[in-house]
């Protein structure tokens, strides 16, 4: 047992460093290629922390562990508000943003009943993995659109608007027009940073293979459910990355940044991460997860919001109310034996 426990530390530790490693190399590669720092943001930083959901959930859909999947995703949104915000607002006053809630934190409401809306029937397939890959595609256009136009107001009814009336669609035709790769001169060292990107890829996937493996091993051996497994150990552990870039965002003032990794976190791991797995393998929800777990998604996201609104920052108060909430979520679904 000694061994096993290893075995799962170490591959949490390859998963968070591989993680780490791909976006740092990868984001190094990017610039030597000529790539704008606004698109490397909206690609390799805000996906990157949401690297360890998506190699864990894979390899645990390809076995077959729809609970590990579910658990994991669900489970890490509701830790990123429950306990990195929780975690970071005992120390540290956070303050917001107005557009962090009228433009994203609404999306990633929006984004959450859509996924309630589809997981309702007990599961998600590749067609309804493909809406949240759609949705979660004309989020990045709709970032783009932003950027470009900085007088328009844009927030959720833009958002709503620009997707009924496939907007998007005219983005992307500009942005590819105007987004070629400009030639550098200063390539040096790019085969260095392949093999970096490789070694760190190769660590994330051996480190998710590891984290599902002996995640089931323990949850059969100490009779408990994938689900809550995946709920209580993957999504702490695959948080990880989430809680250090906050902590390091507000220690140094950078307030929005850690709304905006969360916020982003999550529209990710529900439409990007959730929209990749079950469309590479239809991902089945438990009864205990539909009725219990996903609306405690939605009442966290909800209460979350509603703090950024009526208060304007989360304090220590607020940190300690999240935190007590999360605390007492994971006694009850241990208790429950989702």
């Amino acid at each position: 047992m000694i061994i096993e426990s290893l075995m799962l530390i170490l591959g949490l530790a390859l998963l968070v460093w591989g993680s780490d490693k791909f976006v740092e190399s990868g984001s190094v590669i990017a610039k030597k290629l000529g790539i704008s720092d606004f698109i490397i943001g909206l690609t390799l930083i805000a996906v990157g922390t949401s690297l360890p959901e998506l190699a864990a959930t894979l390899i645990a859909a390809l076995k077959g562990s729809s609970g590990l999947v579910v658990g994991n995703l669900v489970g890490s949104n509701i830790a990123n508000i429950g306990l990195v915000v929780g975690i970071c607002a005992i120390f540290y006053v956070i303050r917001t943003h107005e557009t962090m809630l009228k433009r994203d934190g609404y999306i990633m409401l929006f984004i959450s009943i859509i996924f309630v809306l589809l997981a309702m029937n007990g599961a998600v397939n590749y067609i309804e993995g493909m809406v949240l890959l759609i949705v979660y595609f004309i989020y990045i256009l709709f970032l783009i659109e932003s950027k470009e136009i900085i007088k328009k107001k844009f927030h959720f009814r833009e958002f709503v608007d620009y997707s009924i009336r496939f907007e998007f669609i005219g983005t992307l035709l500009n942005f590819s027009k105007s987004s070629s790769i400009k030639e550098k001169a200063n390539r040096d060292g790019l085969v260095k940073d392949f093999i970096i990107s490789a070694i760190s890829l190769a660590a994330l996937i051996y480190g998710a293979r590891l984290l599902v493996y002996k995640s089931i091993y323990f949850s059969r051996m100490l009779g408990v459910s994938e689900t809550f497994t995946g709920l209580a150990l993957i999504a702490v552990g695959t948080s990880l990355p989430e809680l250090a870039v906050s902590i390091s965002a507000v220690r140094k003032g950078f307030n929005e940044i850690l709304i905006g990794n969360i916020i982003g976190s999550n529209i990710a791991n529900i439409s990007l991460v959730f929209g990749i797995t079950s469309f590479i393998a239809p991902v089945q929800i438990a009864a205990s997860s539909i009725y219990y777990l996903i609306p405690a998604m939605l009442i966290f996201s909800v209460l979350f919001l509603a703090l950024i609104r009526k208060e304007g920052n989360i304090n220590r108060k607020h940190g300690a109310i999240l935190l007590t909430i999360y605390a007492l979520f994971l006694l009850f679904a241990g208790f429950r034996k989702l």
